[in-house]
């Protein structure tokens, strides 16, 4: 076998060359084969480095061109953020801040913080902004920022305030909101009075606003005290993510129908009322329903309040015009709330209502305590203008939702039931009934059959 054939790539191919020279220097015919296949050999490898060198060529090209598109793409990707950035009106921790939001007709100050009134209130400003600066410990490049809101019926709690003997009078307080403003510019204590404007309504736009925000690092809620907070929060939390930006900021004991959805809890006792005041105090007058949850402040609403709507279930017969109750029997007691009351309905209004199925049943929550948390995602009928008659009927639909707190329940308007309301002498005529066996009065009987508990 020829020598170019045995080792064209090795690296002892001149090596084998020189070693025939030698031995055929002086064979003249052997010479000429050893140079002969000396340029073969040459030339076999200057064909095969020149096709490395193309391949090699061709990769760097491929490789420029990736880079390439890479580099346009890193510089788009830089431009759309800039973009987005400009758009929404933040750059990334530029104004970090912790939103505080306190429903003030429920989570109250301490007395002897309001009895100091102006000096009071600033030193109750300096030991929040203090207590949440600690609480949360944020370590971004730049400082954080606590804004703080509070909401009440600023004329309702000072009376209910002074009644309970928590302030001399009702200047007291007034001065204590006064300090608690001018402390930090980004406090503030604001006065939604009665009516459509109320605290709840303004906490939960509030609250849905600041989340939207990306600067807003925690949202701190002041809301334990009421459960007509529970279905905004249930339904604001969608993911792990908001749920860790919302903190529950405790008063009194916070509700179970908040505690259900899993938010973080936490509280300040140096800071603000364990206890609830005291709706019994000296000369109480008539209590004004609110739209979610009984407030301290409606202990002092003025009189003349009218009382929650009579409410009674119907009983299926068209030869009366009004609908007969259907009760427990009043010698029986469910517990701490007792029998709610009944409501007496036009049976045509019942039968009318009844037929509206789907996406056209009215929404019980926006019609009785309104507007529905929800908004536009509520699944129910919002456009639409009810008679009085038919707002009895659609509290009666209500009323057959039993209540998350069941006999618990502080809230004086509460529109489920607290008991099941179906029961014509001892026997339980709902073929769907939501009550629980003990909501029942003993002994009762059941119509249909009831789902395995």
């Amino acid at each position: 076998m020829a020598p170019t054939e045995q080792n064209q790539n090795g690296g002892k191919d001149l090596y084998s060359f020189l070693n025939r020279y030698h031995q055929y220097e002086e064979d003249k015919e052997r010479t000429h084969t050893l140079i002969k296949d000396l340029l073969v050999y040459a030339e076999r490898t200057e064909t095969r480095l020149l096709n490395e060198n193309s391949n090699i060529r061709k990769q760097l090209a491929d490789t420029r061109l990736d880079l390439e598109g890479v580099t346009k793409a890193h510089k788009e990707t830089q431009r759309r953020l800039a973009d987005m950035e400009v758009r929404l009106g933040y750059v990334p921790d530029r104004n970090p801040y912790i939103m505080v939001l306190i429903d003030g007709d429920g989570l109250l100050f301490k007395d002897q913080l309001v009895r100091q009134g102006l000096e009071g209130g600033r030193k109750a400003a300096r030991d929040l902004n203090t207590a949440i600066i600690q609480k949360f410990n944020y370590t971004g490049d730049t400082p954080v920022t606590v804004v703080a809101k509070v909401v009440a019926n600023v004329p309702g709690l000072a009376r209910a305030m002074k009644r309970n003997n928590c302030i001399p009078n009702e200047a007291t307080l007034y001065e204590f909101i006064a300090g608690f403003s001018q402390i930090k510019p980004d406090f503030e204590f604001a006065d939604v009075g009665y009516g459509k404007e109320r605290a709840d309504a303004k906490i939960i736009d509030s609250a849905r606003f600041h989340l939207r925000n990306y600067n807003c690092k925690q949202i701190v809620m002041g809301i334990s005290h009421n459960a007509g907070y529970g279905p905004f929060l249930d339904g604001l939390i969608n993911n792990d993510n908001t749920k860790q930006r919302i903190t529950i900021l405790e008063g009194t004991p916070t509700v179970q129908a908040i505690l259900n959805i899993g938010v973080s809890v936490m509280n300040f006792h140096t800071i603000f009322r364990t206890e609830k005041l005291d709706p019994k105090s000296p000369a109480p007058r008539p209590i004004l329903p609110t739209s979610n949850g009984a407030s301290y402040a409606a202990v002092a609403q003025t009189k003349g309040a009218a009382p929650p709507p009579q409410i009674t279930l119907p009983m299926h017969s068209r030869r009366n015009s009004t609908i007969p109750a259907k009760s427990p029997p009043p010698e029986w007691n469910p517990g701490p709330r007792g029998i709610d009351p009944p409501i007496v309905v036009s049976a045509a209004v019942l039968e009318r209502l009844k037929k509206r199925k789907g996406e056209e049943k009215l929404c019980n929550n926006h019609f009785l305590r309104g507007p529905c948390t929800k908004g536009d995602e509520c699944v129910f009928e919002h456009d639409y203008k009810p008679t009085k008659e038919e707002k009895k009927v659609i509290a009666l639909f209500a009323r057959l939702n039993p209540c998350t707190s069941g006999q618990d329940c502080e809230v004086d308007n509460c529109i489920y039931g607290h008991h099941c309301p179906s029961i014509v002498n001892g026997v339980c005529t709902h073929p769907r009934c939501k009550f629980a066996i003990e909501d029942h009065p003993p002994g009762t009987k059941f119509k249909y059959p009831r789902d395995s508990e």
